[in-house]
């Protein structure tokens, strides 16, 4: 597990790029998402909030575990508000995202 203060390697850029991610302003190698598109889907699906200045590993990994039980296109499907703001494919990019960063010990840095 790393810290908030260590960057990334050339091999998690490989795992990000390697992860076929599409999110609003995803990065590739760089990691870096545009979180405040996507903060009110992940904190329903996993009641953790993406506005946070540091998520641990430890929490990224409860919040893959809750996306992992999602149906995500029953769940877009189901609330308009989602619905109208967030695609299945998008959805399935955040749960990539978090494997890749549960698979290589890595929180998630808030820069709002």
């Amino acid at each position: 597990m790393r810290g908030p203060d260590e960057g990334l390697t050339e091999e998690d850029k490989a795992a990000f790029d390697k992860a076929d991610i599409h999110l609003c302003e995803f990065s590739g190698g760089g990691s870096s998402f545009r979180g405040k598109i996507y903060e009110i889907f992940v904190s329903d699906i996993t009641d953790v909030s993406l506005h946070e200045e540091w998520i641990p590993p430890e929490n990224i990994r409860v919040m893959l575990e809750a996306m992992e039980r999602c149906d995500m296109k029953a769940f877009i499907g189901a609330d308009d508000y989602h619905r109208d703001r967030i695609t299945v494919e998008e959805a399935e990019s955040l749960r990539r995202f978090f494997r890749v960063c549960v698979e290589r010990g890595l929180g998630i840095i808030g820069s709002w």
